[in-house]
């Protein structure tokens, strides 16, 4: 599970009102929520993109700090996804989880990858929970 913050002055509840809706858009219907770190996070079991298996999203929340979004995508070996013949949908999967993050965080690919070698060279035992 990786989490991610909020560009600087920004909050996630302001950039995305309703996490449950963004996800279903983004990913296909929510089937159950999972615990983490306190909070419910919303898993979508069967996606609509062949190439994820599970997906799990949501807000996490700290008590006196910025809340992050955590993510889980877990995805099927390329390998497989080749052999299916469904090669295509693998763009369309790395969009997703680019768009998504972006509406989320504020953050860009090369923003997100920055933050997290940051963190890591301040912190590396806590480079997990980025």
């Amino acid at each position: 599970m990786r989490e991610y913050k909020m560009r600087r002055g920004e909050h996630l509840e302001e950039r995305i009102e309703d996490m449950e809706a963004t996800i279903e858009d983004y990913f296909g219907t929510i089937s159950t929520t999972e615990e983490f770190k306190g909070s419910d996070l919303h898993v979508v079991e069967d996606p609509d993109n062949p190439v994820f298996e599970r997906i799990t999203a949501g807000t996490v929340e700290y008590s006196g700090k910025k809340d992050k979004l955590a993510v889980d995508f877990e995805e099927r070996p390329a390998e497989e996804v080749i052999a299916a013949g469904e090669a295509d949908a693998a763009a369309d999967a790395v969009d997703a989880k680019n768009d998504f993050l972006l509406e989320a965080t504020g953050r860009d690919a090369k923003s997100r990858r920055d933050s997290m070698k940051r963190s890591v060279e301040d912190s590396p035992d806590e480079a997990d929970e980025v």
